[in-house]
């Protein structure tokens, strides 16, 4: 490729281009007309027209220049990571005449080298995409700050329930241990005042014999009753000990009575009668007013008997039929 011919002399000064304003150490300014040999040839596939008159060989210069200053300016890629440079260019109405003083067309719109692809729209653009990554980074604050707000309030209302659920559960417990301990205190006082009747009750009312075995319950069958099953509560002592009454009472019935033997009957004031059977003596008669412990006969083995006992049977309100005498005496403070 033939050297290109140096490009006449601009009759004004042209602007210059490079990085900031002239300084000294770098020593005197000078014309620079690129060669083929000052230039790294470019790559790729092209063309280069033949120099015909003024105008082709002007615009040869013409570009070999702005792409070496380009390229000197690192804008030749956009890989560089520099940041963009602002060149200085000679406008083309300054070397208007390079391209041929007498064209019959005004330029009526030259655009200058200096400003090529600088626009105001790539300003606005940049300013477009601050606003909008500022925008977007304030809508980003202020979504997280509501998601905290949130969160903080879920944690809150949390917390306030355990809170909650932590006092229902202390005072749902509290009633309860409340309630047991009534409870208790209530048995507590039914059982002491229980105990205390019974103790009054004690003072009131005495087993029949002091000493004595145990040797028929009420309810036992057998054939040697004639109701079927064993009607009271037996008292086994030697014959001739002494017999007590219950309580206080009246005596309405005192003698003989078959197969109860000797029989005497203590009515009490509420109506129940204490049958005492098969005695070997009796010391009252009808109508006499015993006190509690009073002795009223003896024991013996008399009428339907195995042996020398006390038969004791109690029939409330004078009915024919006995109950057990065991639960009737315990409830009167006595253990029989």
């Amino acid at each position: 490729m033939a050297s290109n011919r140096p490009a006449p002399e601009a009759p004004s000064e042209p602007e210059t281009f490079g990085y900031g304003a002239y300084r000294a150490e770098e020593g005197p300014w000078e014309e620079w007309n690129p060669t083929e040999d000052s230039l790294t040839p470019v790559r790729g596939r092209h063309r280069v027209a033949k120099q015909r008159g003024g105008f082709a060989r002007s615009s040869t210069v013409l570009g070999v220049g702005v792409m070496a200053a380009v390229g000197a300016g690192g804008m030749a890629s956009a890989n560089t990571g520099k940041p963009p440079v602002s060149l200085s260019l000679p406008d083309l109405d300054s070397v208007e005449h390079l391209f041929g003083a007498g064209s019959a067309e005004p330029h009526t719109s030259a655009t200058a080298l200096s400003k090529v692809g600088v626009t105001s729209d790539s300003a606005d653009s940049g300013n477009a995409g601050e606003a909008l990554r500022n925008r977007i980074m304030a809508q980003a604050e202020q979504q997280q700050s509501k998601a905290d707000s949130k969160a903080t309030a879920a944690a809150l209302a949390a917390g306030q329930k355990q809170i909650a659920d932590a006092a229902a559960k202390a005072e749902k417990d509290a009633a309860a241990k409340a309630a047991a301990a009534k409870d208790k205190a209530e048995a507590d006082a039914k059982k002491a005042a229980e105990a205390k009747r019974l103790a009054e009750l004690a003072k009131q009312y005495t087993l029949p014999v002091v000493s004595y075995t145990i040797t028929g319950t009420f309810g036992q069958p057998g054939a040697m009753w004639s109701s079927g099953y064993h009607t009271g509560l037996d008292f086994a002592a030697p014959t001739g000990t002494l017999i007590k009454a219950v309580h206080g009472g009246t005596i309405t019935q005192a003698g003989w009575a078959g197969a109860y033997g000797y029989r005497t009957v203590l009515t009490l004031d509420d109506g129940t009668e204490l049958w005492f059977c098969h005695q070997s003596s009796i010391n009252v008669s009808v109508g006499q007013k015993v006190s509690t412990g009073e002795v009223i006969g003896r024991i013996g083995a008399t009428g339907n008997v195995t042996g020398p006992h006390l038969h004791l049977e109690v029939h409330p309100n004078g009915q024919a039929s006995a109950i057990d005498p065991a639960p009737w005496l315990r409830d009167k403070g006595l253990t029989p």
